[in-house]
């Protein structure tokens, strides 16, 4: 397999995007990477999503999008992994430029959530939970998360208020991103304060959908050098695992074993510890599902994590900046375009161009996409090459 490079990145804000269609947003977003990396040759067009068929009314997104930004006789096809697909859709890119097939391909992800009635949304996010044992219950997302809460409280003695940090930090870091869907820091009594939706779960722990899209441009690195004069960012390492779709099937529900599993490949492929890894953007979709990845991810003991968010290990200036841009929970989460967000501010910060939010001298940055309630989970490592 021959080393791969991403070239160029792009991201739409994540909004209520009325004014623009599915087709659009991720049309402007693949543009913009296209752009970012000097307008190279396609060879291969990936686009991965969760909702079209239901949200949107629309399937068929290879050919969707290949059509609107001009290039409709290119290879193009859609992947799906529910709130994964934008990892996944990376992971497939990334596959065929390192086994030759293709020389580059464009990388899409996006998701077109607020033209439709938030009931008929929550019944489409519960299709990437299991059908036959858990959503047949009346169980949601957040009701599952909230159970997963629950316990992990009774188990290491934490409460509601010590998982603020991960809410204030992801706030402040999305109040000085343009893309954020929330730009306003907010403090513990917002936290505390904060309307229940399913207990110990309130809406400062729970991220936000909205209308999204991101792209990268992935390359073989010996053709790079021909598009980039500075710095080039290299795909480190690129691991996928699977965990039991219901979450009462696994031995142990306070921990992520697809997460651990990747997160283990990742470090083996690019010959790294966690100590080396510079920032993290982890799949914060609700607050103890930031806990549990960095668990499961090695950078902290089990049933540590909101210790390590209390000491100010997490944010910019800390020993693991997580939600460098504002995670899931300030940036927003539109679902299937999540795990490319994550990726492309990885490259931002790489290239040293996320502003405000930059960490100094990063070189090494993580992206961990987690699908279901961690049944699919994917972690990409990225690394800066000075040319």
């Amino acid at each position: 397999m021959r080393p791969v490079v991403v070239l160029g990145y792009g991201m739409m804000p994540v909004d209520e995007h009325w004014n623009l269609s599915l087709r659009e947003l991720a049309g402007n977003a693949a543009l913009s990477a296209l752009e970012n990396a000097g307008t190279p040759p396609i060879d291969a067009i990936f686009i991965g999503n969760m909702m079209s068929g239901t949200a949107n009314h629309q399937q068929h997104l290879g050919a969707y999008l290949a059509d609107w930004i001009g290039m409709p006789m290119v290879e193009a096809v859609r992947i799906e992994a529910a709130c994964a697909s934008g990892a996944a859709t990376f992971r497939a890119g990334l596959m065929a430029v390192a086994s030759g097939e293709a020389d580059s391909v464009l990388v899409t992800a996006a998701e077109k959530m607020t033209d439709s009635p938030s009931d008929e949304i929550s019944a489409e996010l519960a299709t990437a939970a299991d059908a036959d044992w858990e959503v047949e219950t009346g169980i949601s997302f957040v009701g599952l998360n909230a159970l997963l809460m629950q316990r992990y409280m009774h188990e290491y003695g934490w409460t509601k208020e010590h998982f603020a940090p991960f809410s204030i930090n992801a706030h402040a870091n999305g109040a000085r991103n343009p893309n954020a869907r929330f730009q306003k820091e907010i403090g513990l009594a917002t936290y505390m304060n904060a309307a229940m939706v399913a207990p110990p779960i309130n809406i400062m722990d729970a991220s936000p959908v909205g209308d999204g899209a991101a792209a990268c441009v992935l390359m073989a690195a010996d053709m790079a050098s021909h598009f980039s004069q500075n710095a080039i960012i290299e795909v480190a390492a690129s691991a996928s695992a699977t965990d039991s779709l219901a979450v009462h099937d696994r031995n142990d529900a306070l921990w992520l074993n697809a997460a651990y599993r990747s997160a283990i490949d990742a470090y083996s492929q690019a010959a790294l510890s966690p100590a080396e890894i510079d920032l993290f953007e982890l799949h914060d979709a609700f607050s103890i599902m930031a806990a549990l990845s960095l668990e499961a991810a090695g950078f902290t003991e089990r049933g540590s994590a909101p210790r390590m968010a209390l000491d100010g290990e997490i944010g910019l200036l800390g020993r693991l900046p997580i939600a460098t841009m504002g995670g899931l929970k300030a940036r927003g989460h539109p679902v299937g375009a999540t795990g490319m967000y994550q990726i492309a501010e990885v490259v931002q910060q790489l290239m040293h161009e996320a502003g405000k939010n930059q960490v100094d001298g990063a070189r090494i940055g993580m992206a961990q996409n987690i699908g279901g309630s961690g049944s699919n989970i994917l972690t990409h490592i990225l690394r800066r090459v000075d040319l």
